[in-house]
């Protein structure tokens, strides 16, 4: 269902994209979207879409009220298109591949460092140049913690993997092994 709803949402994120690049106004579809996306992962709001008595009219009205300001005229149609498709709870799966896409335009790559211990920032920043110098492109890295790795680390660039974790290693080794 994941892959299902990654591919339904992506048209509409092309098509928000195209609207922002066109208009120039990227970073205002990047603040809506992501408060949409919010909005959308809040547990009462789940319960509200998710709920048969709710009609689309009652949901839109909904979903303009807690916006409020936050919203132009184009995202406010956005919404109202998402309600009448059935489509709104694809809004978190819509705004992550709109900021995939306007990273890519922007020359920035969103990189995920998992780590055994916490990393410092200058680890991240001696990273980021190493990745941008390989890549050819700006970095934001993100960094989290999985104590489950037991040492090293595991990088995520778009569909590049690094697995550098003693985790890693070990399964690798198992594997080869034929453990």
């Amino acid at each position: 269902m994941a892959q299902e709803s990654i591919t339904i949402a992506r048209p509409y994120a092309e098509a928000v994209f195209a609207t922002a690049k066109q208009s120039d106004r990227l970073q205002q579809w990047s603040d809506a979207l992501a408060f949409l996306s919010l909005v959308m992962t809040d547990a009462a709001m789940q319960d509200v879409v998710g709920n048969p008595k709710v009609g689309k009219q009652r949901l839109t009205d909904l979903l303009l009220d807690i916006a409020g300001e936050r919203l132009d005229a184009e995202a406010q149609n956005l919404v109202r298109l998402l309600v009448d498709n059935d489509r709104i709870q694809l809004l978190p799966q819509i705004a992550a591949h709109y900021e995939q896409r306007k990273n890519e335009a922007q020359g920035m790559l969103e990189v995920s460092v998992v780590s055994a211990f916490p990393v410092t920032d200058e680890q991240k920043r001696s990273l980021a140049a190493a990745l941008q110098t390989k890549l050819g492109r700006e970095i934001n890295i993100t960094t989290s913690e999985d104590p489950t790795l037991i040492g090293g680390v595991r990088i995520r660039a778009g569909d590049l993997v690094i697995d550098g974790s003693v985790q890693g290693q070990l399964t690798k080794l198992a594997n080869e092994l034929g453990l």
